[in-house]
């Protein structure tokens, strides 16, 4: 596997004098994702999809439960420790781009391998040109639209070949064309890599449309959709 979480749990301290002690946001939650494989976390707003997400990237440690990419234990060590080997497992996409102002969108895609000191232009315009921006290569992000900063967004992500690929509602600052457009873009080029994907979001009609397999995240837990739907 790809990735494995085994009973995952995260609390936080609630705000306040009077708050009443630690909330519990995730209860043991768990999850086994292959190679190529795409799975969409769905919840509302506050169910904890953002945190489940963090966790799995190694950039928030979790309270109890286990956590591995591939098989390195990423709960044994703290958020500061996985940084390099983040870089290279995990590619990261959010809802709003964070694309550097400054650099160009080849200069943006190539910035993963300049930090690990691995320089690759070729690679950041091959997926530049990938998601249709082969026209855009020198341009800054104030320069082009919504969509294509996020597809510039999800061709960074990719840069380093990364095994998972992790997508925190990637598409919820898009109109909805634009919005299954990028959707559409991020599952075709992950499978073509054979990227395992993990998204968060509360967009159930479009993850629908995608055929992909859908979770919900409630209760601190994850259950299949259709264990749900067979429920009711």
């Amino acid at each position: 596997m790809v990735l494995t979480c085994e009973g995952v749990m995260r609390r936080f301290r609630a705000p306040g004098p009077d708050a009443g002690g630690d909330v519990e946001v995730l209860s043991g939650a768990s999850l086994s994702v292959a190679a190529g494989e795409v799975v969409a976390v769905l919840g509302p707003s506050g169910s904890g999809k953002s945190t489940l997400l963090h966790l799995l990237g190694g950039l928030d440690r979790p309270d109890a439960g286990q956590i591995w990419w591939g098989g390195f234990p990423v709960h044994e060590h703290a958020p500061s420790d996985l940084a390099e080997r983040r870089a290279r497992y995990v590619g990261l996409v959010f809802q709003h781009h964070y694309l550097l102002s400054d650099l160009t969108l080849l200069e943006n895609v190539a910035l993963p391998s300049r930090i690990i000191g691995r320089p690759d232009e070729e690679r950041a315009g091959e997926l530049l040109t990938r998601v249709g921006l082969e026209h855009r290569l020198g341009f800054r992000p104030s320069r082009v639209s919504g969509g294509e900063r996020q597809r510039a967004a999800v061709a960074r992500a990719l840069a380093l070949r990364p095994p998972l690929v992790l997508a925190d509602e990637p598409t919820g600052s898009l109109d909805r064309h634009r919005a299954a457009e990028v959707l559409l873009l991020l599952l075709e080029l992950a499978a073509q890599e054979g990227a395992a994907v993990v998204m968060v979001t509360h967009d159930e009609p479009l993850v629908s449309q995608a055929g992909v397999r859908l979770l919900r995240l409630e209760e601190g837990r994850l259950r299949e959709a259709s264990e749900r739907a067979a429920a009711t």
